[in-house]
């Protein structure tokens, strides 16, 4: 392998022979061999020093014999031979003002008298101010305090409906004899919260002293399933009321867990009742005729409707005093309302001209999708004050009582659906003044 040659392994012969390379190095103009006369000095006796180089491919030079010379001062050429290595002797010292600097630095540090150091303490760092000490103070003007007075009234507190809550006073008192007053829950879509209402808002009815009657008019049986009845064990239903006169309310109506509610059971074979109440004269108050035996005996009677505007509706209607409209917070809900209203209408006009609509009930609500915020503010916009004040917020709270068989304010007494229920209690009260 070809060894890589330095700056300083020039060949013996070329130095030696022929004499350092440029004859005008020296700065003088005179040949390069007369440097040596000069190296050794007038009246010296020390020998020319050896520059021998041990090169990288073995070849040696002739080695000189070492003697003691006192070091003189010399006139160097200008190329600096600091990095030749001289095993015999040291290189005399070279008069050049940066080798003076470095001399005098080391020693400098030669004679400096070692200090003991102390350990590393840092800086304590300020925490920046928040307003800068040489800031203008246009840019942070001082807070001012607020002028003494009288403090602003607030206005009235707004409801999810963006109106102010009314005051509903206080529960007015049971009336004497009791005459019961018949509300329908009703909305021909389905999954809206009717049966939901209709369970909660008769038990909270109950917390205020009433005696409430819930009967299941949906052929499903899913009142009667939310309180704890099993409707396919049912020898009786209220089927058998409508299309036998041979079977008394008192053998079908069944108590509940919650005291002073009561209900009339429903399971499939309504959904018979139907078509067999075609044929039947007056067929449209067959159910006022059965609620009219035990009207006496109750305060408030709330009916769940079918999800559909047929017979077992119009029934429903026609029975009744007062409709509330649960409404799911969504599109196809609302589209519903219309068709409902003029199903109303109709009632009123052909078969029961007392039927008042008690309100209209926003059903799970959720104020954190702006869908739910706009349909009811379009259902408002729309009705104005048919609409309760009192919205039914979206809860897992409702799905749970349906399995434990009992309503949510005994289920979770202290929840925000137990407490909106409640509200709402008062203020179908507050509205119909039922006594």
């Amino acid at each position: 392998m070809e060894s890589t040659q330095h700056a300083y392994d020039w060949p013996q012969q070329d130095w030696q022979q022929d004499g350092w390379p440029g004859e005008d190095q020296r700065g003088d103009g005179r040949p390069a061999d007369d440097w040596r006369a000069d190296a050794v000095g007038a009246g010296s006796t020390a020998a020319a020093p050896d520059f021998t180089v041990p090169g990288e491919l073995g070849e040696q030079a002739d080695e000189a014999e070492p003697s003691d010379h006192d070091h003189h001062d010399h006139d160097h050429p200008e190329r600096d031979h600091s990095d030749l290595d001289h095993p015999d002797h040291d290189h005399p010292e070279r008069d050049h003002p940066e080798h003076d600097r470095e001399n005098a630095a080391q020693e400098a540090v030669d004679q400096r008298v070692p200090v003991e150091s102390e350990p590393f303490v840092p800086e304590a760092r300020e925490v920046p101010a928040p307003r800068p000490d040489d800031a203008p103070e246009e840019l942070f003007p001082a807070p001012t305090p607020a002028a003494a007075g009288p403090v602003a009234e607030q206005g009235p507190e707004l409801g999810p409906t963006g109106r102010p809550w009314p005051d509903l006073g206080e529960v007015p008192p049971v009336a004497v004899p009791r005459r019961a007053m018949i509300v329908a829950m009703c909305n021909q879509k389905g999954g809206v919260g009717k049966t939901t209402t209709t369970i909660n808002l008769g038990a909270a009815l109950t917390e205020l002293g009433r005696r409430v009657l819930l009967v299941d008019f949906d052929p499903q049986g899913s009142l009667s399933v939310g309180l704890g009845v099993n409707p396919h064990t049912l020898d009786k239903s209220i089927y058998n009321l409508l299309l036998s006169r041979d079977v008394g309310i008192d053998e079908v109506i069944a108590e509940t867990n919650v005291e002073g509610l009561e209900i009339l059971p429903s399971n499939i074979d309504l959904s018979a009742a139907e078509v067999q109440l075609v044929s039947e004269v007056a067929r449209e108050q067959t159910l006022l005729r059965v609620l009219e035996k035990v009207r006496d005996r109750y305060d408030v009677i709330l009916i769940d409707c079918a999800p559909s505007l047929g017979l077992l509706t119009i029934n429903a209607l026609t029975a009744a005093d007062k409709v509330i409209m649960p409404l799911e917070c969504e599109f196809f809900a609302l589209r519903g309302i219309a068709l409902l209203t003029d199903t109303i209408s109709k009632v009123q006009e052909r078969l029961n001209p007392d039927l008042q609509v008690l309100g209209i009930l926003g059903t799970m609500f959720d104020s954190r999708t702006l869908h739910s915020r706009e349909v009811l503010e379009r259902v408002v916009q729309a009705f104005g004050d048919d609409v309760f004040h009192t919205v039914i917020r979206r809860t897992v709270k409702f799905p749970e009582t349906t399995v434990a068989g009992e309503p949510i304010t005994t289920y979770a007494s202290t929840s925000p659906g137990a407490t909106a229920y409640r509200t709402l209690a008062r203020e179908v009260l507050s509205r119909c003044r039922v006594g």
